[in-house]
């Protein structure tokens, strides 16, 4: 007789979706946290420092996409395979920039800001009038 093996699962993936209102960053950012921050046994724990990269990511790209889109959106986090992805989809067909990172600015700075704080920024549309704006960080 066989015994059978569960499977290790090696990702942990969720999705939420969050209205078109000024308090859905803030939302992004503490659905970030907690869920980067869950225990999950045979899976490394992202850095204090890493959660907190990963939820200001997670802000700036629902920020944006509240801002610029005519709906609401949908917030992906993934945690595997040392690292982390951010994912926000929005129906806006307008690509984003980045803009430089300015001190002085008040606004405009976000996308610089991931960027930088990024392994990987990338944009793809979805060929419907929309985009997905996807963050990866290495952990």
């Amino acid at each position: 007789m066989r015994a059978h093996q569960r499977a290790v699962r090696t990702t942990a993936r969720v999705e939420y979706t969050l209205p078109r209102t000024a308090v859905s960053a803030g939302r992004a950012r503490r659905l970030t946290s907690a869920f980067l921050t869950r225990p999950r046994p045979r899976m490394a724990a992202p850095t204090a420092d890493q959660v907190d990269d990963a939820t200001l990511i997670a802000s700036e790209l629902v920020a944006n996409a509240i801002r610029h889109g005519r709906t609401g959106c949908r917030l992906r986090l993934q945690l595997g395979q040392g690292q982390v992805t951010v994912e926000v989809h929005d129906d806006s067909p307008g690509r984003p920039h980045v803009g430089p990172l300015n001190a002085d600015s008040e606004s405009g700075r976000g996308l610089a800001m991931v960027q930088q704080l990024a392994h990987s920024l990338e944009v793809v549309n979805t060929g419907f009038g929309g985009k997905t704006v996807r963050a990866v960080l290495a952990v």
